[in-house]
């Protein structure tokens, strides 16, 4: 990670236009000029800036086909009751718990790359693909933006939205988060605000819409913030919402329950174009495991989380957004 640091700040420090991609563990990140990108298996889609040569990839015209195995009720129990032991021992009071499910579909990874839409898409080359709905960190004219993403609901219930704000479990969760955040941000900027609290989105996915809420939050940064660019990433990870808070001894735990190494899912991807920077949290994430896909999602776990609840929000995050079929 130290090299990643020195080659973040160097290529920040010539304004050189550059691409990142940190896995959550921090050991294999992956850092080089944004005009490399295509060379290194690369292909990528921001709201801000779209990186991939469309003669190379084909939407594909042909109903989806998605099913899905997920990890036993069982197996989730156990590691669920792992993490509310230690949640009421006081060693964290949110943990982001994921687990992987194997789905079997007609398209392939660069298919859905293709296909479906979000505000940040990443192919890497026969590995994964991910349709991110949650932006890490954006930089612009000084300031810093983080918008962290809690709460989810599938919108197609009654009252949805209101069942989602009403939500004690998710308004706790969603503060802790924004918390967390503003602490995170005050290590790297100053004069933090949460300048929007706890919107709500809609996402169309190939079973129907959801609902997911987000909080904006920024800082001011120091007018020379290209030469810390890694500096400033390093200090800011992991995502802390996909991880949890106290951050460090969570991540402790998250290892030990989770007994699987995360990757690059829940690190996060972005890129630096010389005088603003974009990134996100690689969620929504299938990555090619020989011939099988596997599909990884999780939930934030506090005292106030119900079993089957956060059982059931592990499956509703196995989509596709892909909204015409």
């Amino acid at each position: 990670m130290q090299k990643f640091i020195q080659q973040a700040n160097l290529l920040g420090s010539q304004k050189t236009p550059f691409f990142f991609l940190i896995d959550f563990e921090q050991r294999k990140p992956l850092i080089f000029p944004l005009a490399e990108s295509a060379k290194k298996g690369v292909q990528f889609e921001f709201a801000s800036r779209i990186e991939h040569s469309p003669q190379q990839l084909k939407r594909a015209e042909k109903p989806l086909q998605w099913d899905i195995e997920a990890v036993s009720y069982q197996q989730y129990a156990e590691k669920f009751n792992a993490v509310q032991k230690e949640i009421q021992a006081g060693n964290s009071y949110l943990l982001n718990l994921t687990q992987p499910t194997k789905i079997s579909t007609n398209y392939s990874l660069n298919e859905l790359f293709e296909s479906t839409k979000a505000k940040y898409k990443l192919l890497l080359k026969n590995q994964f693909v991910c349709f991110s709905p949650e932006c890490f960190i954006k930089i612009e004219n000084n300031r810093i933006y983080s918008y962290p993403m809690k709460g989810t609901i599938n919108a197609e219930l009654e009252n949805a939205k209101q069942q989602l704000l009403d939500s004690e479990k998710e308004f706790t969760e969603h503060n802790t988060i924004v918390d967390l955040i503003r602490n995170d941000l005050a290590l790297v900027s100053k004069n933090i605000q949460v300048t929007t609290y706890r919107y709500i989105d809609r996402v169309e996915t190939h079973r129907g819409a959801i609902y997911q809420t987000s909080s904006e939050i920024c800082g001011e940064l120091a007018e020379n913030w290209q030469n810390e660019i890694g500096t400033m990433l390093a200090k800011l990870l992991p995502a802390g919402s996909v991880s949890g808070a106290p951050k460090v001894k969570t991540v402790e735990i998250i290892q030990n329950v989770e007994q699987l190494e995360r990757g690059y899912y829940t690190g996060i991807f972005g890129y630096f174009d010389g005088e603003s920077l974009d990134s996100a949290v690689a969620i929504r994430y299938i990555e090619k495991q020989g011939n099988q896909y596997i599909f990884r999602s999780g939930g934030g776990i506090t005292a106030l989380s119900n079993l089957d609840d956060e059982y059931n929000e592990l499956s509703e995050k196995v989509y596709a957004p892909i909204s015409t079929l």
